[in-house]
This record gives C-alpha cells, sequence and structure tokens, in this order.
C-alpha cells in the first residue's frame, strides 16, 4: 500500500484552512486558506441591515466555499491523487449555530429570510442571548438540575440553548420555520454524508449533553419556556455519535464538489481548539492544551470526574475517547493585543515599526521585551470580550490599572500579554483546588508560533515548564488525524486517536522554562490582579454590569 492522505479542514472566526496530511508520518503536505467573504457580521447584514450590540453572525455559503475552494487547491499544490485520499475531518468555532429549513438549507439561504438577522449563522462570540443564559441558569438552579455542576454551575450566552432561546423570543417565526437547530460543525459534516448526526464533542460542552444521561427533561425546558416543551423531539433531532467515530461517507454529489472520491470516511466533528489536543499529542490525564489564537481554550485530560467552579464544560468522550476532557477558556488574548494594535497604538510606533521593516506587534514585542516583571507599574484583566472562565460573565470588561502621563506602549503590551498569562493561572488554580492534576502544559495555534515574549511570560506566571506543538496547522491537523482513524487501518489510517497521535503528532523540541527571579516577582503582581480580579469581577460586579447596559 503506498502512501494515504487525509484532509483537516479548520473553520476559524475569520477564515477556513484546508490542511493534506500524510498518514503514516504526520507530515503537513499542503494548506489552502479560505478568507470568509462576509467575514464576522457584528454591525449590518449583507443588505445593510443594522445589528444591535453583542451580535456576531456569518453566512453559512462562506463554509461552503471553504470547501469547494481549499480542497481540490491542496490536492492540485501536493500532486497528490484523490485516491490515496482515505478521510477527512472538520473543526469548527463553537457554539457556532445556524437554524435549518427540511432540506437542511440555512434559512438565510432562503429570500424570504435574508433581511432577517435571526436566520444566519449566530458565530461563537455572539454575546446578544446573556439574559437567556441568566435565564436557563436561574431555572436550573432552582430546579436542582445536576447538568448545571458539570459547567461550572453557570450557562453561557455562548452556547447552543440561549441562543435558540433567544430566536424564539425575538423572532418566533424564524423559531417555527426552523426544522432543525444545528452546531456548524455537524451541520457540514451532515451535508458531507448526507446523514443526520451531533458530535459527543459539540453537544456536550456546549448543549447540556452527557453520554450517561443525555439531554436535560423535556421538564427543564418547559419550566425555561413552554415553548420549548419538545424542542429535544423535534429541532435537536439527531443520533450523538462520539468523537473517534465516523460519521459516514462522502456523498457523490460533495464528492464531485471536493474533487474527491466518493465513499471516503468523514469523522464525527469536533470544535477546532479541541482538535489541538490530539494534534499535541495530549491524549493522557495530567496534559492540558492551551489553543492559542484570537482566543485561547484550555482543555484538560482526566480520569477523575471532579466538578470545578468556572468550568465550561465536563465531557465524557469529550476529546478523547475514554477519559473525561475539562474546556475552560479566555475569549480576548489574540483579539486584545489586536485592539490595542489596530485602535489605541499611536502614529510615532506605526512609523517606527515601518522603517523598521516590521509590523507593529513585533516591534512592540521587541520593546516590551527589555522590560523586567512590574517594571511597567501596571496591571490588566484580561475581559475585553467579557470572561468566560472562572467567572462566566459576559458583561465584564477589560481594565488597566496604573496608567500614568509617562506610560509607553509597549508597556500597556507587555501588561495586556500578562493579563492573559494570570488569567490562565487563575484557571490552573481552580483545577489543581478542586483536586485535579495539571502535570504538563502545551501550547498549540498561531500565537505560541509569532510570540517568543508570550510564551516566555506564560512559563514565569504558571511557573510550568510549556512545550509547543509543532505544526503550523495544529488544529486543522488534529481534524486529519480524526480523519485517520475513521477511515480504519484497513484503509490505511489507525484504529484508535492514540495510535494515530504516536504516529502523526509532534512537538517541538525547545521547550518554555521558568526564570526563578521572574517566577518571584510574578506572584507578587499575580496577587495584585486576584485583588483587581475579585473587586470588579465579584464584589463590584455591578460596576461593568452598569457600564455596559448603558452602553446599549
Amino acid at each position: 500500500m503506498g502512501k494515504k492522505y487525509v484532509i483537516g479542514v479548520d473553520y476559524g472566526t475569520e477564515s477556513g484552512r484546508v490542511l493534506l496530511v500524510e498518514v503514516g508520518s504526520g507530515k503537513e503536505v499542503a494548506t489552502n486558506v479560505t478568507a470568509y467573504k462576509h467575514g464576522v457580521l457584528d454591525q449590518t447584514l449583507p443588505g445593510g441591515i443594522p445589528l444591535k450590540a453583542d451580535w456576531a453572525l456569518q453566512h453559512p455559503v462562506d463554509y461552503l466555499d471553504v470547501l469547494s475552494e481549499s480542497v481540490p487547491a491542496v490536492l492540485d499544490k501536493a500532486d497528490v491523487s484523490a485516491d490515496d485520499v482515505i478521510g477527512l475531518g472538520i473543526d469548527f468555532t463553537a457554539s457556532t449555530i445556524l437554524p435549518l429549513d427540511r432540506k437542511r438549507e440555512p434559512l438565510c439561504f432562503m429570500k424570504k429570510w435574508k433581511n432577517e438577522p435571526h436566520s444566519y449563522v449566530k458565530l461563537w462570540k455572539h454575546h446578544a442571548a446573556q439574559p437567556e443564559a441568566d435565564d436557563f441558569t436561574e431555572v436550573a438552579e432552582e430546579r436542582g438540575e445536576t447538568f448545571l455542576k458539570r459547567y461550572g454551575g453557570k450557562i453561557s450566552s455562548e452556547w447552543m440553548f440561549p441562543k435558540i432561546l433567544q430566536i424564539l423570543r425575538e423572532a418566533p417565526k424564524v423559531f417555527e420555520e426552523a426544522d432543525l437547530f444545528m452546531e456548524a460543525c455537524d451541520w457540514l459534516t451532515s451535508r458531507l454524508t448526507g446523514s443526520l448526526h451531533r458530535s459527543s464533542n459539540t453537544t456536550g460542552y456546549k448543549a447540556f449533553w452527557n453520554k450517561k444521561e443525555g439531554y436535560p427533561s423535556s421538564e427543564f425546558f418547559t419550566a425555561v419556556d413552554s415553548r420549548l416543551e419538545d424542542i429535544l423531539e423535534t429541532k435537536m433531532r439527531g443520533d450523538v455519535l462520539s468523537i473517534g467515530e465516523k460519521a459516514g461517507e462522502l456523498t457523490e454529489e460533495m464528492a464531485q464538489v471536493l474533487g474527491l472520491k466518493p465513499g471516503i470516511a468523514i469523522a464525527v466533528g469536533i470544535i477546532d481548539a479541541h482538535a489541538g489536543v490530539p494534534a499535541a499529542g495530549a491524549v493522557r490525564p495530567g496534559q492540558m492544551v492551551m489553543a492559542m489564537g484570537t482566543s485561547t481554550c484550555h482543555a484538560l485530560i482526566t480520569d477523575k470526574d471532579q466538578r470545578i467552579t468556572g468550568v465550561c464544560g465536563s465531557v465524557e468522550d469529550g476529546i478523547i475517547p475514554g477519559y473525561i476532557s475539562f474546556e475552560t477558556g479566555q475569549v480576548a488574548v489574540g483579539d486584545s493585543f489586536a485592539w490595542y494594535v489596530d485602535q489605541a497604538v499611536p502614529g510615532y510606533v506605526k512609523k517606527e515599526a515601518e522603517e523598521a521593516g516590521l509590523n507593529v506587534h513585533q516591534l512592540l514585542e521587541r520593546k516590551a521585551a527589555a522590560y523586567q516583571p512590574g517594571q511597567t507599574g501596571l496591571i490588566a484583566l484580561d475581559w475585553w470580550n467579557g470572561n468566560r472562565s472562572v467567572l462566566v460573565d459576559s458583561q465584564l470588561s477589560g481594565a488597566i490599572i496604573g496608567l500614568t502621563l509617562a506610560t509607553k506602549p509597549e508597556e500597556i503590551y507587555r501588561t495586556l500579554i500578562e493579563s492573559t498569562a494570570f488569567g490562565t493561572k487563575k484557571i490552573i488554580e481552580s483545577f489543581v483546588h478542586g483536586g485535579v492534576a495539571v502535570d504538563e502544559i502545551f501550547a498549540v495555534g498561531g500565537l505560541p508560533e509569532r510570540n517568543r515574549l508570550l510564551m516566555q511570560i506564560y512559563a514565569d506566571v504558571t511557573n510550568r515548564e510549556i512545550k509547543v506543538a509543532d505544526s503550523s496547522q495544529t488544529t486543522a491537523l488534529g481534524a486529519a488525524m480524526y480523519g485517520a482513524v475513521a477511515a480504519g487501518s484497513k484503509a490505511g489510517g489507525y484504529d484508535s486517536i492514540f495510535d494515530a497521535a504516536q504516529h502523526m503528532a509532534r512537538v517541538k523540541e525547545e521547550t518554555y522554562k521558568p526564570i526563578p527571579e521572574h517566577v518571584k516577582i510574578y506572584e507578587e503582581l499575580y496577587s495584585y490582579y486576584l485583588e483587581v480580579h475579585n473587586f470588579f469581577g465579584q464584589e463590584k460586579k455591578s460596576l461593568m454590569h452598569g457600564l455596559k447596559k448603558l452602553k446599549k
């Protein structure tokens, strides 16, 4: 048997990328990126209809373009025959949901709904369903629903059911028209296979599903809103398949679109950040993966079914079959650095960067690296897009403490980096205090590849060695690995994700080790971070909530 290949399709916030991988070695043979033509719709719909604050939508035609453009492109670039491609896996942002008609077509494709915001995809960072999330949490608490403990005691506005409830309340006709609500990840695997299945990964983390208990009872949904009484049997239909299984086989119709052979294995879909876990080889208990990009998702593999404060999901078979996987996260990491560079950096810095032949991030990183821990005199909160963990409160916002008339741009840039590291330390402490070990840390994604200062600060703040995945497209690689498992060894793939990780996962030889003198200073700075964290996030959170309310 000659070389065999698998394809990983990684759907991010701004674009989708397709990666062609050689199964035997994990070698990344070719990649192609398709930018979403409609981008993120957070101001207006394509036709100009204005959107309210905290909305974030997308147009699903962009997702189909990724498949039709980038899959043929990687085969052409690598000069690989479709006969040698044995499987395909998809990862996607989540919870990113859309309403579908009886033919499983998105409602926004229909002329009658093209000017209705609720007919479009609600992106993961659509936070306008916060009142609905609060209602779900309140009812779950009142009823003593046990599932709530698996999600750290709070339900996020980012998840599926709050978004569905927002549609029901604000656009009941869209709700009635929708035959199904699906995660975009599951919709695309359905599109490729023609079958209707949901992933244990997406439903477990974003839709209250549990391997032993299934979804919460219809009585719970009825208590939230009587119109949700039969939501599970009607608009949430579809068997839940475990991560690592085959969702189905590529249809003849979609094979022609992608330039592949019909009948190849399509893997059960996975959340984008979670796909980086097997790609880093982190498939055993005590191993945490930080998927670092615009946001950061922390995934921790464990064999302990513990209840941890602020955890966004505790799911058996959630990421690695046979284990419980915890998820926490920070919703503004790379996004916060980009915000500062795009909106707040003075013109002279941009000019200096241009003259030095650097981009602004590179210049600020170089300047910020000259400072020692504590030398800026600043502390910041990393809540520029709300707080996912451990407070689970999208109404919180960012803050910088200690600014003076002498504060320089590079000092603010370094402080923003430090704030995200402190947020990660808080998450790690929550696990450790809850009795779950964090023995190894792996970093995957775009940020670890580009910013050495950031990774050293994380090592110093967490006082832990950090390993970095040796892949330029880690999440796409993870999706491809699940594609290889879906294909199985008889077709040239693997029979488990553990076998796939042994052959296809890679980490760099160089690691980031904590510097003892830095660790000591960061311990003091972290104590200040906790004071500010607790004040604005717990004791006086009404301050930030009030400002958000006035803005709306």
